[in-house]
């Protein structure tokens, strides 16, 4: 009877030290919270997927919510990182570290259909403004314009309002307004007469991408400056990063993260 209930004892034993280890190892691991930008949010997802296969001990959650989600996260420290692909105001850069990660195009997508190929950056700010309202009057078809715009907060939305627009003049207020550059490419794939902007880092051949003022946008264009509709991908964090969240965007910066950014077509500004 004292043999049993020796060996119960060393059983209940071993498995109270497999669970304590087991809870050690799970609590030991560290979490990484990204959050903002949806343009950036696909490649920050590809990064953090590739991490975690030599990071075992590292699990990082990646969130979209637009650029100034991202600003807002990051100065809160809700968020190790936020994620901006828009210039941040001097205001916003307060108590944060940047790391631009490269350049990202806009890209002027319409349906596969419309004949037209090249706007100046004028014409465009026509078409949003409502000045041009039918494709004939840009050598088109006699359709009327379709806009397609983002949403409030969105940096591909800022970049573009600061280049194409400027200051003072606004996107028709009639514009359809999707929430990220996925559901604007699927709202220019089904309708011949839409016109929006994406980002180049996600275009695809299931829309037809404009050349602006006769530069087409590629890595070359976007890398030289000579393409003008582009904006910065950036990481944010609060103060001075460390531990794992600095062990992370280190390896984004080093070559092997580089390759994956440049796979990715992030594109590096040969300034």
């Amino acid at each position: 009877m004292k043999k049993n209930n020796k060996i119960i004892i060393v059983a209940v034993i071993v498995i109270i030290a497999i669970a304590a280890l087991v809870f050690a190892n799970n609590g030991s691991a560290s979490t990484i919270d990204v959050v903002g930008s949806t343009s950036v949010q696909p490649v920050i997802e590809k990064l953090a997927e590739i991490y975690q296969n030599s990071h075992k001990d590292v699990k990082i959650n990646v969130q979209g919510g637009g650029s100034s989600l991202g600003i807002k996260s990051a100065q809160e420290g809700t968020a190790n990182i936020g994620t901006s692909s828009k210039e941040l105001k001097d205001d916003e850069k307060k108590g944060l570290t940047e790391y631009v990660i490269g350049q990202d195009g806009i890209v002027i997508a319409i349906n596969n259909e419309n004949p037209v190929s090249d706007l100046t950056k004028e014409q465009l700010k026509g078409i949003y403004s409502g000045k041009i309202t039918n494709w004939k009057e840009l050598g088109g078809l006699d359709e009327e314009i379709h806009l397609i715009t983002r949403e409030d907060g969105s940096g591909t939305l800022d970049a573009f309002e600061s280049i194409v627009m400027g200051k003072d003049t606004k996107i028709k207020s009639d514009a359809i307004v999707q929430s990220s550059t996925e559901a604007v490419k699927q709202s220019v794939k089904q309708d011949p007469a839409a016109i929006g902007f994406v980002s180049y880092a996600h275009m695809s051949s299931d829309v037809k991408a404009l050349s602006v003022g006769g530069i087409s946008p590629s890595d070359e264009t976007i890398a030289d400056g000579t393409y003008e509709l582009q904006r910065p991908f950036i990481l944010l964090v609060k103060g001075t990063p460390t531990g794992e969240v600095k062990e992370f965007i280190d390896w984004i910066m080093s070559p092997e993260g580089t390759k994956i950014l440049k796979d990715e077509k992030i594109v590096k500004n040969n300034g």
